[in-house]
């Protein structure tokens, strides 16, 4: 019996040490669905390398799982995606839904202080962790980063424009709201056109020029089609990188704190930095390779306040009366204090 018992406890000895090793913390794979194909600017030179430092930050903890071109959820469907958990992390682009985090929207007024998307993407952040109202927009997910694109720049095919008068006529295309009231307000025509399909109708002469951000120049490739660049911050848009309230919180304590040191502030900053400013010289570049025509005018100050009193502050005044009367009083403190941190 005695040499039996032995038999059996060197056997069971044997097998544990011929076993896999457990591991004490299993991976957790979390998914992060993104509309824009893998080989686009955003994709390539934020969303990855973020990824690539949550993993990190973890020790390993976490595998993000990435699905680029909308194969997880479509654009306009991604808030409601990360809500309800088909997608763990999303990357939101709240121009899709203009009543979801309206005081958010401070941030795209025109004529606002700032010419980069870092800075933007910083003052952004900062209201949302100063303004409790501004939180609750976002007490369906969990708000992971806050970013903007860099002021969208006025550019042409056939004429530089460097007064309020040239702008008189010509059909700028737009994006609604906003950006919208601010062209008519100038003496534009404002002209609502898919973003893919703006190369052919500034190639075909549909349009005299639009509103864009370096990264769309680049994306869609509209230096080829594009002759003059007026500097001028019309407006920008913003973006959320949020995750499902539920996940998040199923998350041990210490991978929970290793995402958010690489997210929040910094991360935010980083992401408009390279998710749009970083477009500028890959733009400036093609430009120079490809020996496509380009005639760069910055707009001077006393010309600036010029645009800014007739399409600028009537705007900030009427967003500001449009929020309270819809019972949000905290609007003309949260824009004091946007303007307050954009001088900075």
């Amino acid at each position: 019996m005695v040499t039996r018992n032995a038999f059996a406890i060197l056997a069971v000895s044997a097998a544990a040490l011929c076993a896999p090793p457990v591991s004490v913390a299993q991976v957790i794979k979390l998914s992060v669905a993104d509309q824009n194909p893998p080989t686009s600017w955003g994709h390539q030179h934020a969303l990855v390398p973020w990824v690539k430092q949550v993993e990190k930050a973890t020790k390993g903890r976490v595998k993000v799982d990435v699905y680029p071109t909308q194969t997880l959820a479509k654009g306009p469907d991604m808030w409601n995606a990360v809500k309800s958990g088909v997608v763990d992390i999303g990357w939101c682009f709240h121009g899709y839904w203009p009543e979801l985090t309206p005081l958010s929207d401070v941030i795209t007024l025109p004529f606002l202080p700032y010419t980069t998307a870092e800075k933007g993407s910083e003052v952004l952040w900062k209201l949302y962790e100063k303004f409790p109202a501004m939180q609750r927009e976002y007490k369906d997910v969990q708000t992971l980063m806050l970013w903007t694109s860099n002021p969208y720049l006025l550019v042409t095919t056939k004429k530089q424009v460097k007064t309020i008068e040239d702008l008189k006529g010509m059909k700028i295309r737009v994006t609604g709201g906003p950006p919208t009231a601010q062209m008519r307000a100038l003496g534009a025509v404002p002209t609502a056109i898919p973003m893919p399909d703006n190369y052919l109708a500034l190639d075909k002469g549909t349009i005299d020029g639009m509103a864009a951000p370096w990264e769309a120049m680049h994306g869609f490739r509209l230096y080829e089609v594009l002759r003059y660049y007026t500097r001028v911050p019309l407006s920008a848009v913003y973006f959320s990188m949020c995750a499902n309230k539920q996940k998040w919180d199923s998350l041990p304590k210490e991978v929970r704190d290793g995402i958010m040191s690489v997210s929040g502030l910094e991360g935010s900053k980083t992401f408009g930095k390279q998710w749009f400013d970083a477009a500028e010289g890959a733009v400036l570049e093609l430009i120079k390779k490809g020996k496509h025509p380009m005639e760069s005018y910055t707009l001077p100050p006393q010309e600036l306040a010029r645009w800014r009193k007739v399409a600028g502050d009537p705007l900030w005044s009427e967003w500001v009366n449009t929020q309270k009367g819809k019972g949000r009083p905290e609007a003309q403190q949260i824009l004091d204090a946007a303007l307050d941190l954009l001088k900075r």
